[in-house]
């Protein structure tokens, strides 16, 4: 069915998109900049955002949605974020076509139909919900709120690339309000464990947990917390913030709260967020040359049965009875089957179609095996295929879905291991960035002028400074000045 992708060595970037749109994640759109979602890509989403909501339930947040529009003015009130976001935005000025009278069958904007206030579409939440949180807090008692909100926003990128960057993606964002700075700090943190914790128990992907440099910081914010991941090609890709926010926001909506001795104070805040971006984290992470390879507890479908016979209505008959028997006994242990018995496509066009496609285990029936009592097993991630009793075959493909989440695991572990390295002054720190891209641990003096030249020279950003990281005195690499710790460079998508 021509599923040659580019490889990896040879173009890592068109290897990247021939897989999104080949494995049938994605497509372009008759929108600059903005994609479709195909079925399989957002069954994979939809398996994302249930582990994550369920998650954010049992830490006590609640769903609400929010406008899609946030007036001008509100969008103003933070002028941190205002800024942050404003080469972004994409703004509604009228609210109405009409009948274009020179041209016959065309519309024109209605002239008449401006608004009197402009909006601007969501490129984020906090202004249109700490506007609405002003209405609900007037006390203590009306404290924590923790909300979260599953939405599309749209930030107007020059230079998209599906999933990773798009005009328009889908994501969550909380949006919590708290009595105390503690309380809110002790927020910020939870919520990135949640994200680091699914990255690394459903994506299989190892993340450093850590706090962004000033120059990286959310705007609007008093502190950035971000999980990072590296990709096969050795940039790293931030795969979730969770933010401080201070009383930055509730002071631009005046937002207060009486507090225990009717003291008025302004209120705490937080917000946090994970995108469709992890879709694309997820291909360049695990995925090879034959196409996707998807971990089993997120994937959209977990094993495929494939039955291998000639025309004899009878042996179909026997496969089909026999996988049915599988499917029942799969299903009651929660695994996700299909049996693709179409037969207007061959075995090994089916084979290599569910390769493609990253489905973690495929289970191959014919007359011999049958005859023998057996079944071919392979798995996705290694390729590996084993000859495997039908008795108790439904227990062993439950087990070996477990086996491959945790090789995918480790297999990601030792390859960010394996490229994380020190660099002790700017001579190797350069030659590492070009021959042997990865995560970079080097000391920095603390100043946004010296990363910001970092940057300029060599296009490496600070990805975190890690959680608990050792504290060690050195030099920076740049300016020689002191530096009390390594931080994690990289360059980065």
């Amino acid at each position: 069915m021509g599923n040659s992708l580019t490889s990896r060595s040879q173009d890592y970037s068109q290897w990247y998109n021939d897989l999104i749109l080949k494995g049938g994640l994605a497509d372009y759109s008759a929108v600059r900049g903005c994609m479709v979602i195909k079925p399989y890509g957002f069954g994979l989403w939809e398996n994302m955002r249930d582990v994550l909501d369920r998650k954010f339930k049992e830490t006590g947040h609640q769903n609400a949605y929010f406008p899609l529009f946030v007036p001008k003015s509100l969008f103003e009130a933070e002028e941190k974020n205002a800024e942050g976001f404003a080469k972004e935005c994409a703004v509604v000025t009228h609210y109405r076509l009409k009948a274009d009278p020179d041209n016959k069958g065309k519309l024109i904007v209605d002239p008449n139909a401006r608004l009197e206030e402009e909006l601007v579409v969501r490129p984020t939440s906090e202004a249109i919900i700490w506007n609405t949180y002003k209405n609900w807090i007037q006390s203590y008692r009306d404290l924590p709120i923790l909300i979260n909100q599953w939405a599309n926003v749209v930030r107007w990128e020059m230079r998209t690339r599906l999933f990773l960057r798009t005009a328009e993606f889908l994501w969550q964002e909380g949006h919590t309000a708290h009595a105390t700075k503690a309380e809110a700090i002790e927020e910020t943190k939870k919520m990135l464990d949640v994200y680091a914790d699914f990255a690394e128990q459903y994506m299989a992907l190892p993340v450093l947990r850590g706090v962004k440099s000033a120059n990286e910081r959310f705007a609007g914010a008093e502190d950035t917390y971000c999980i990072e991941a590296l990709m096969q090609d050795g940039k790293a890709l931030q795969a979730g913030t969770s933010h401080f926010l201070g009383q930055n926001f509730a002071k631009a909506f005046d937002v207060k709260f009486a507090d225990k001795e009717n003291k008025l104070e302004y209120v705490w805040a937080t917000s946090w967020g994970v995108s469709t971006r992890l879709i694309g984290a997820l291909v360049m992470a695990h995925s090879d040359d034959e196409g996707l390879v998807i971990p089993p507890r997120i994937a959209p479908l977990q094993v495929v049965i494939v039955p291998i016979y000639s025309k004899d209505e009878a042996m179909k008959a026997r496969l089909d009875a026999k996988a049915g028997e599988i499917i029942k006994e799969l299903r009651a242990k929660g695994v996700s089957v299909k049996y693709d018995n179409d037969d207007s496509n061959r075995p090994g066009w089916k084979f290599a179609e569910h390769e493609l496609r990253g489905v973690p285990v495929r289970i191959a029936l014919g007359p011999r095996d049958m005859e023998n009592n057996l079944a071919e097993v392979a798995r996705r991630d290694t390729k590996e295929k084993l000859s495997v009793s039908l008795d108790g075959i439904s227990n062993y493909v439950a087990d070996l879905l477990e086996e491959i989440q945790q090789q995918m695991f480790n297999k990601a572990l030792k390859f960010r291991e394996e490229n994380s390295r020190n660099a002790d002054t700017w001579e190797e720190f350069v030659r590492l960035l070009d021959e042997q891209p990865g995560f970079i641990y080097a000391h920095w003096d603390g100043t946004p002028e010296t990363e910001e030249k970092i940057k300029e020279l060599t296009k490496a950003t600070i990805r975190c400074i890690p959680l608990d990281n050792p504290q060690e005195e050195g030099k920076c690499i740049l300016t020689g000045s002191p530096s009390a710790q390594r931080v994690v460079f990289a360059r980065a998508y």
